[in-house]
């Protein structure tokens, strides 16, 4: 076992040397590739037309997607925190979710989706420019290259469902941080994050040329559905560092941080919940059969894991909380995430009672053992959970889901060789993520400092950073 994770994190580093080689693509506006589209790829351009059923969904998804940062991880973090910081973590998820808007419009959509080339995205959508030339048109992901697929929803739609995205993967990582940060700190930080982490992971696993997603080293490309690594591994590995970072609160270990309000905290994990069925579901980007069980395991999963913490906790320490449970449920949403839609309910089940348990573990005796204040756990859950999710993808996949029209048995997933591209995607992308993410905090430090003064975070970021106060 350890020759083989010796030999896949050389494969993983391997592949990355090309990206840090390439890292001036980031200014490299390819030209867009369109123009050169095979014969056969344009036919099916002009067959595809939108769908209004498909679109519906999306846009419902969207929404629903939307609703996971502002208000449910607001209120979930939130709930988590003490009474004197209770507004500024909201305003965390809510300033965010306005930055990365905007950031995301400017260019995060063009280097995470536009074709560019395996590492990063080109700027031929810089200020979505050409969203008035196809706006009533069907939209094909990768339209000119091999790996196109066309879709039956507008690109304003998928460019919004991606947006949410976008918005809450930064947003989780202010759990890490909590009760700590300057705004200034995150907000600049989050806008350098979302165009120098998060775009370049989802281009590497989503797009149609991402070199994730095609597959290295003769393997199958990494099988994520709805972000194990683009999402929550890539959040978590973040958070970690932010912890590592800025160091402990003060009074950790030794003050009471009991939340304040655990009913925002579970009032915003059945947020998540619900809102979670449009961030797996709707990844199908389509109303079929496949987003139906990509609910389906969804819903199972979460229960699992729900039931598998409070249960460990029960066992271990004599009662079974309600912040425990509302966590366990979390922690199945984020490892059903990469395989919602890939597996059946009978492995979704074992991927809920494993994130269930292990992302407890994670949660308190290995964050006590290491030492590290990761605030409201977002490595625990998100890291972690992501991590499972995305290995047992590649144990559980199912290859019939991922069927298509020149593949009506689907491709052959799951065993060896899968297992083998995720373990690549994970360690890829908690190389990346981890290096840069560190990189960037180091850049804000000296910008504009990362932490409030100790008085300061004595008294409460409320009243030191918004000028505001609850009750």
């Amino acid at each position: 076992m350890l020759r083989l994770t010796h030999r896949l994190a050389a494969r993983a580093s391997l592949a990355l040397l090309p990206l840090l080689l390439a890292a001036p693509a980031f200014a490299d506006d390819q030209p867009a590739a369109a123009a050169a589209a095979p014969a056969a790829a344009a036919a099916a351009v002009a067959a595809n037309k939108i769908d209004s059923g498909d679109t519906a969904w999306m846009l419902t998804s969207t929404a629903l997607v939307l609703m996971m940062t502002i208000p449910g991880l607001a209120l979930f973090y939130a709930g988590m925190v003490r009474k004197k910081n209770i507004l500024a973590t909201i305003m965390q998820s809510f300033a965010i979710c306005c930055l990365v808007t905007v950031t995301w419009m400017v260019a995060g959509y063009s280097l995470a989706f536009t074709n560019g080339n395996a590492y990063i995205g080109d700027l031929s959508r810089f200020f979505l420019m050409g969203f008035g030339e196809n706006w009533d048109k069907a939209f094909v992901l990768g339209a000119g290259v091999d790996g196109a697929t066309p879709l039956t929803i507008p690109e304003s739609v998928y460019m919004m469902f991606q947006m949410t995205f976008a918005i809450i993967t930064p947003a989780l990582i202010a759990g890490a941080f909590a009760d700590r940060m300057k705004f200034s700190a995150m907000c600049l930080f989050m806008v350098l994050w979302s165009l120098f982490v998060y775009s370049p992971i989802a281009h590497w696993v989503w797009s149609a040329t991402g070199w994730l997603g095609a597959g290295v080293f003769g393997l199958p490309g990494a099988a994520d559905f709805a972000g194990g690594t683009v999402v929550h591994i890539n959040a978590g590995i973040a958070g970690l560092v932010a912890c590592l970072v800025l160091g402990k609160r003060v009074g950790y270990g030794h003050e009471n941080m009991a939340p304040y309000n655990v009913a925002y905290a579970v009032i915003g994990a059945s947020l998540l919940w619900v809102g979670w069925f449009g961030f797996n579901a709707g990844s199908a980007v389509s109303s079929g059969g496949r987003a139906g069980m990509a609910m389906t395991v969804t819903q199972i999963a979460t229960a699992a894991a729900a039931l598998a913490w409070m249960f460990a906790e029960w066992g271990t320490k004599g009662k079974p909380s309600v912040l425990g449970a509302a966590s366990g449920a979390v922690a199945g949403l984020v490892a059903i995430t990469p395989a919602s839609g890939f597996v059946l309910p009978g492995p979704a089940l074992i991927i809920g009672i494993a994130a269930g348990v292990i992302c407890f573990w994670a949660s308190t005796s290995l964050k006590h053992v290491l030492g590290y204040d990761d605030s409201l756990d977002t490595f625990g859950v998100h890291g972690v959970g992501g991590i499972i999710g995305a290995l047992l993808t590649g144990v559980f996949a199912f290859g019939p889901f991922t069927a298509t029209k020149d593949a009506p048995q689907g491709v052959n997933i799951g065993g060896i060789a899968q297992f083998e591209a995720q373990v690549i995607a994970v360690l890829a992308t908690l190389i990346w993520s981890g290096v840069i993410s560190f990189v960037l905090f180091k850049v804000v430090d000296v910008i504009v400092g990362l932490r409030v003064s100790e008085e300061e975070e004595m008294e409460g970021l409320d009243v030191v950073l918004h000028g505001e106060r609850l009750g």
